[in-house]
């Protein structure tokens, strides 16, 4: 296995540090299991492509173009409340 540097702003770094060492871990080893968990952009439209054949095969639903993209909408809207309400509990300590 070969290394790569890959240059970050320092406050960059040692959140991923701090993340790294709460999860009782390296820095390598996060960043491996990050990459490991991030699907490309490919692979994301493999995996809606499964499900929606899924739903319609085994359900007989088929999910339009505008439910998924409003699907999407909420997740991302969910997401960015979670992110949110971590950083206000982590602000509020």
């Amino acid at each position: 296995m070969s290394d790569v540097m890959i240059r970050v702003p320092a406050e960059v770094r040692d959140q991923l540090a701090a993340v790294a060492e709460a999860r009782g871990t390296s820095l390598r080893a996060l960043m491996q299991d990050i990459a490991a968990q991030t699907l490309t952009p490919e692979q994301i439209k493999e995996r809606a492509d499964r499900t929606r054949a899924l739903l319609t095969e085994r359900f007989g639903y088929y999910v339009s173009d505008e439910e998924s993209a409003e699907m999407r909408r909420k997740m991302r809207e969910a997401t960015a409340a979670h992110r949110a309400a971590l950083v206000e509990a982590e602000d509020s300590r």
